[in-house]
């Protein structure tokens, strides 16, 4: 079975995943029929385009997506992360993940 990657990212980094797996840790600002307005970790919004049955039922959620193009993510899965996270520390872990001098351990 293949392995799928979904590196932890925020807004300013979907741009360089277009096309791939990702995961977003965010805040969901307004929820519409088929498309939800998060705000990223970094304070970047996104768009999140979701299925009509929308799996998010929380204030805090992470998006498992394919980046469609910088700043819109097709949503796959949602995990509902509750009603507080602190996003400064989110955005920390997404910084490091990105970092060279940890490349090894992502």
């Amino acid at each position: 079975m293949a392995e799928i990657v979904s590196p932890r990212v925020n807004s300013a980094r979907l741009a360089d995943h277009v096309g791939q797996h990702v995961r977003l840790t965010c805040k969901v600002l307004r929820l519409t029929g088929s498309a939800a307005i998060v705000e990223a970790s970094d304070g970047g919004q996104v768009e999140v385009r979701v299925p009509i049955k929308s799996p998010i039922k929380d204030v805090y959620i992470e998006v498992v997506g394919q980046v469609v193009e910088p700043g819109v993510v097709k949503l796959l899965n949602c995990i509902n992360l509750g009603d507080t996270l602190d996003m400064n520390i989110v955005d920390f872990v997404v910084e490091k993940w990105h970092s060279p001098q940890f490349s090894s351990m992502f």
